[in-house]
């Protein structure tokens, strides 16, 4: 057998083939090295007296950048490995043959993991960029200067420790007669002297990339001020989560950091994300940073709390990672901005973010509150550098890498502030903390974290370790009990609006009971005795039959539909972690309903509510007020057989309940909707033109919801950007139409974000030589032309603005060139919309005299030259 091919975990596959010492990492979702570790594939071992490990050299990515919500391909750590803990970069190392890791995948995979891992190994790589968070030139100059010392003098660009393979339509080989071929999406075929090995890389309905190591269950109990451990481990720890704290303050929950399987970590603790009101972000590592996208599919945006130099270096390298524009971050969460050195009093609990060193913009946290004679505090230290290397990193020398003396005795002094309770990252080596800095501090508690494996007895004598789910009191708090039913009042005060305050009072007085992890709640078909108001943990969903697998959110009510209407359950319910319920008999719940006129009302929302939940969109349900919200807007809509959906109708977000209807780009069938399918999120949602026209095959009726009910609930904004970008990278690289523009290597700069928007151009042109068939719809041909004139002066915006942050030299003849092309653009439109429809063949060659020559000739030299200056 030549080829070896190992299952490592859900989603991750090896593939090994020794003859050509080819080692395939297939799948790389976050923790996959801490899978390789338990699975035997990463081993230490020692090469010609040299201590280092095992491990892939290639990794095949994912096609599709998310799979059931979660990141598909996250390589930062996996090509770490490879370039440090193999050797394979490292000087003198025996490893160091001048091989380097190889990335296969489709070439939009590609492009994003060499932006995201750029952006992970440095940050922001000028002053210029610096210099646009608000902080000083001088300033900028000298954290460039620091972060040149950690880069070893110079920045550099990916593909110079990287070598990509591109996967297109047709086999390719990958080193020495191994050739690699995509069967379908993300199901991929090997083939080397004669055998042949399949990949599937796809997750099915409702799985989820598993963790690598057992959490347990865990009972949370909300205190006035606490610090809960939930990490301790580093990015290479395979027993424990990374480092990070949870604080609970007057029953609100706060995060540090979001690594790694955040969503087991809070499942485990029995933590809803809709729980979380926001999160305080030390900086962009994956092991700090990887958990994002669970805090993306919240029910609202959560507050993120940052100064704006970490904020933007996490909104790089993330916008990188997904392949999208920089201000989509602000759809996702709620900007609160910090300052360094500077006290933010956030509802009582204060915060001074204070300037850490690190190869990218890193910060440590004091957090504090008032209490007794004084304040009770608690310092979260991640990612700091030893004393001794940052001492070693000193220069008097202005332009030299490095940092001085005074900004040295000012770390000094912050790492040493006294503190109720201290959490240290003393993970040791270049960019991490040592333990025997904090000897002599006086903090009254000192945890020790940020490392795989045991303390050493040195580090006893100085810290403590601290268990998973432990927590620490600072200040003790009320009866939780009494802080479960406030939310229970405010739950059932947004499910039956208008109910007086005592018939809630009377509701909220009764039994709020445990049910353990594991236990069925509900099960499909069971007519339920009492309804349950979820007010913490987490419950599943299931409804096999209809392959549907979703979550509750706090605040849900479990049976009240089935008991309003006299039926079965539809679903089965489960608990994922503990979960605590108000228990409401059913008859009594029914009587409130009525005596106060709801009847109709509650019938309606639970209607709607168990249509919406059926769909993939929404399975995993909504906030109680939004659910109220689109309930007294919902409408309905019928459309007839032929029918041209437009206009208003495509500004709002339709479901359909029943019927089909086909996304059309001028004849060429994209796909085709049916039941429980989605379309207008485009204009409702995202606020991007709609390329396409839509075409009813049958009579269909669709719920129509109005946008700006929809804007602020992220989990949504995901699953459109999803879908959306799924439809459409094909209009960039190419589908099948030999007549379509295809974005190729040659038109990159290098240059993430302007690459991001040529490739948009690339697609309105695709969808305007899609409309230039005999049959034009000329509405839909006026729009997506339009779309192009807009997106211009969108872009043109834009890149005049890079340039000048750069002083490009070439700037005003490059504004010349952009007012020629707007001035052709806008009469080409022009004679369109009067009637003077182009052949298809004409078109082309103008956008390719208009846009691809302008990008292959004037682009090019900004691109180059800020690919100079560090700007990828």
């Amino acid at each position: 057998m030549k080829i070896t091919k190992i299952a490592v975990a859900r989603g991750i596959q090896w593939v090994e083939i020794p003859e050509v010492d080819l080692r395939v990492l297939c799948g790389s979702p976050a923790d996959a090295v801490k899978h390789l570790i338990k699975r035997g594939l990463i081993l230490p071992q020692e090469v010609k007296g040299v201590a280092c490990e095992t491990g892939p050299n290639a990794i095949l990515l994912s096609d599709l950048s998310l799979q059931n919500g979660e990141f598909s391909n996250l390589a930062e750590f996996p090509v770490l490995q490879m370039l440090y803990k193999q050797g394979l970069i490292i000087p003198a190392h025996p490893n160091n043959t001048g091989r380097k890791p190889i990335l296969i995948g489709s070439a939009a995979q590609i492009e994003s993991q060499i932006s995201y891992i750029y952006r992970g190994n440095y940050g922001l790589i000028s002053a210029e960029e610096i210099a646009q968070t608000g902080v000083s030139l001088e300033q900028s100059q000298d954290m460039m200067r620091l972060k040149l010392k950690f880069a070893f003098g110079r920045i550099r660009p990916t593909r110079d420790f990287i070598d990509t393979c591109i996967l297109a339509d047709d086999a390719v080989e990958v080193v020495n007669g191994v050739t690699i071929s995509r069967l379908h999406t993300n199901v991929f075929k090997f083939v080397y002297g004669g055998e042949t090995v399949t990949v599937n890389l796809n997750l099915q309905p409702g799985e989820k990339y598993e963790c690598p190591y057992p959490l347990g269950y865990r009972r949370l109990e909300s205190e006035y001020f606490a610090v809960i451990n939930s990490g301790e481990g580093d990015g290479w720890d395979t027993e424990r989560p990374c480092m990070s704290s949870i604080i609970t303050f007057q029953g609100r929950l706060y995060l540090i950091d979001a690594g790694p399987q955040i969503s087991y970590t809070l499942a485990a603790l029995g933590i809803d994300i809709d729980q979380v009101d926001g999160i305080f972000h030390t900086h962009a590592h994956d092991d700090h940073f990887a958990g994002l996208t669970a805090l993306m599919r919240a029910g609202r945006r959560i507050k993120y709390f940052a100064t704006p130099l970490i904020r933007a270096s996490v909104t790089k390298k993330l916008c990188a990672l997904l392949g999208i524009e920089e201000k989509w971050f602000s759809d996702f969460f709620e900007i609160r901005d910090l300052l360094f050195d500077k006290w933010t009093d956030i509802e009582g609990l204060e915060v001074m973010p204070i300037f850490s060193p690190h190869p990218i913009e890193a910060n440590i946290f004091t957090f504090r509150t008032l209490w007794g004679n004084g304040y009770r505090t608690y310092s979260h230290f991640a990612d700091i550098v030893s004393l001794d290397i940052l001492k070693n990193m000193v220069t008097q020398q202005q332009d030299a890498p490095g940092l001085d003396s005074s900004l040295f005795e000012s770390i000094r002094a912050a790492y040493l502030a006294k503190a109720d309770l201290k959490k240290i990252d003393v993970g040791g080596g270049m960019i991490h903390g040592d333990a025997r800095d904090f000897k002599s501090d006086n903090s009254a508690r000192i945890l020790l974290a940020h490392r795989a494996g045991d303390l050493t007895p040195v580090e006893k004598e100085i810290g403590s370790s601290a268990v998973f789910g432990t927590c620490d009191v600072l200040v003790a708090g009320i009866s939780p009990s009494d802080m479960h039913r406030r939310n229970a009042f405010t739950y059932l005060h947004a499910h039956l609006p208008g109910v007086p305050l005592h018939h809630i009072r009377m509701l909220v007085n009764h039994p709020i009971i445990e049910i353990n992890p594991g236990a069925i709640i509900l099960k499909e078909g069971e007519t339920p005795k009492d309804v349950l108001l979820l007010i913490s943990g987490l419950v599943d969903k299931i409804c096999s039959r209809s392959n549907l697998f979703g979550s509750l959110r706090s605040g849900a009510l479990i049976g009240d539909a089935a008991i309003i209407d006299n039926r079965p359950s539809l679903n089965t319910y489960r608990a994922s972690s503990f979960v605590r319920v108000l228990r409401l008999p059913a008859g009594l719940y029914a009587k409130v309903v009525k005596r106060n006129g709801l009847l109709e009302h509650v019938q309606k929302t639970a209607s709607i509510r168990s249509f919406m939940e059926t769909t993939k969109l929404f399975v995993d349900g909504l906030p109680v007020e939004v659910y109220s919200s689109i309930v007294d807007s919902v409408s309905e809509r019928v459309y007839k057989s032929g029918d041209i959906i437009a206009g208003k109708d495509l500004k709002i977000l339709n479901i359909i309940c029943y019927g089909s209807v086909e996304r059309v780009a001028g004849t060429k069938v994209l796909d085709v909707l049916r039941e429980r399918d989605f379309f207008g999120e485009e204009g409702a949602i995202l606020n991007v033109p709609y390329l396409y026209s839509l075409r009813v095959l049958q009579d269909t009726a669709v719920i129509q919801i109005p946008g700006e009910l929809l804007k602020n609930v992220p989990i949504l904004s995901w699953r459109f950007l999803e879908s959306y970008q799924q439809r459409t990278e094909r209009f960039v690289y190419g589908g099948d139409n030999r007549e379509s523009l295809i974005w190729r290597d040659i038109f990159s700069l290098n240059v993430a974000q302007m690459d991001i928007q040529h490739m948009h151009f690339v697609e309105i042109g695709n969808a305007i030589i899609e409309h230039l068939q005999k049959d034009i719809d000329r509405d839909s041909l006026n729009k997506v032309f339009n779309a192009l004139v807009d997106y211009t002066y969108y872009h043109f915006e834009a890149e005049e603005k890079l340039m000048s942050l750069y002083h490009y030299f070439g700037i005003e003849d490059h504004r010349k060139s952009h007012k020629e092309l707007i001035r052709r653009i806008t009469e080409y439109t022009a004679q369109v919309s009067t009637g003077d429809v182009p052949p298809k063949a004409a078109f082309i060659a103008f956008f390719e005299s208009w846009v691809v020559k302008h990008l292959l000739e004037d682009d090019r030299k900004y691109g180059e030259f800020l690919n100079a200056k560090g700007v990828y």
